[in-house]
């Protein structure tokens, strides 16, 4: 494929049932395929659309609280049909798309289940992302920062002819070091790939949604395309998912944003990466990676959160994770010694929520 540097990117905002079986998962699939047909087909006339981006969960969510029922009933080895009919669409079109999230197994790694995006582009999958910082303490799939020798890089950045892109998922956006880490290995278009509930959105007196997104794209001199579950509370309970997909330029300014609430949306903006190419180059002022002094941060001399706490003898569960918490905030000086139990059992609490998505 040609270098082009300036194009459009599509943000395909997605509103499916959540499938419970992996078998469930072609419909989600085929939906996220006549999405795609569209824009590029209606969006010709603008100008090309070269990057597709899709939401977390638009393959499949979470929806066991056990490990072993993620493994059994969504889980799936990558390759796959679902990244099979992408790539003949990256190769039919000639772009490059980031897929929506799914279980993924991967015998190397017995035992893990990991929540992974890929970008796949007309030569076939540029990286697999595996999400470093699960949704915790809901999210009982596995980290690959859990798992003793893990060898394969964590953040990976694809060299394209359309930019350098690197993408993480979802709440791994609320800390500023896997996003600086993209940046560093040469991101220039950094992808969130995300699934954004109530009240933590688009919308005032909160908005994360929109002040995260532009402080990564500024703090990192990057462009930010950032696509968000459109679900509705019917299809993923006992959330409601807010939409707003958007795409930010390198100074923080709004390119495109879908309008707030759930349902299906295609929004696009335009890319320029010779220009986001010439302000790296020419800009001294505002270089926060250039000017990052790392040296003045004892803290990123510990672990807060444990490592390496992955085994396959020992199932994952909600209230181990949240014992992990609790060791944290222990080194953090939030609890003492003996800790707290929590508030809630929310596996039990669970069991009350009339909600397929969960069981």
């Amino acid at each position: 494929m040609a270098e082009c540097l300036r194009y459009f990117v599509a943000l395909c905002q997605t509103d499916q049932p959540n499938p419970m079986h992996h078998s469930e998962m072609r419909r989600n699939t085929e939906s996220m395929l006549r999405m795609l047909d569209n824009s590029v087909i209606g969006y010709a006339p603008f100008m090309p659309v070269r990057l597709v981006v899709f939401p977390e969960f638009g393959h499949a969510a979470p929806a066991y609280v056990t490990l072993k029922e993620l493994r059994d009933k969504l889980a799936v080895r990558i390759p796959n049909e679902h990244t099979e009919k992408m790539h003949s669409k990256a190769k039919e079109f000639g772009l490059y798309i980031q897929t929506g999230s799914m279980l993924e197994i991967d015998d190397k790694w017995p035992g893990a289940v990991f929540n992974t995006t890929c970008l796949i582009g007309p030569e076939g999958i540029l990286y697999r992302y595996r999400k470093v910082n699960p949704w915790i303490p809901w999210e009982v799939h596995t980290s690959p920062h859990d798992i003793e020798g893990y060898d394969e890089e964590l953040f990976p950045v694809a060299k394209t002819p359309i930019g350098n892109i690197g993408a993480a998922i979802c709440y791994d956006w609320l800390f500023p070091e896997p996003i600086r880490q993209l940046a560093a290995n040469g991101a220039e278009i950094l992808i969130r790939v995300s699934a954004y509930m109530d009240p933590f959105g688009t919308t005032e007196p909160m908005d994360w949604w929109t002040i995260v997104n532009r402080c990564r794209a500024i703090e990192n001199l990057s462009y930010v395309v950032a696509a968000n579950q459109g679900a509705s509370l019917r299809h993923y309970p006992p959330f409601s998912w807010p939409g707003g997909s958007m795409a930010i330029d390198y100074d923080g300014r709004i390119l495109t944003q879908a309008s707030p609430g759930p349902g299906e949306r295609i929004v696009v903006a335009p890319l320029d990466i010779e220009a986001l190419r010439e302000v790296r180059k020419a800009r001294r002022a505002h270089q926060m990676l250039a000017h990052l002094r790392t040296g003045c941060y004892p803290m990123y001399e510990q672990q807060y959160y444990p490592p390496r706490t992955f085994s396959p003898s020992k199932e994952m569960s909600v209230s181990l994770l949240e014992k992990q918490i609790d060791e944290a905030k222990q080194k953090i000086g939030y609890l003492r010694k003996e800790g707290v139990s929590p508030t809630h059992n929310i596996e039990e609490l669970l069991k009350n929520v009339e909600n397929p998505n969960y069981s």
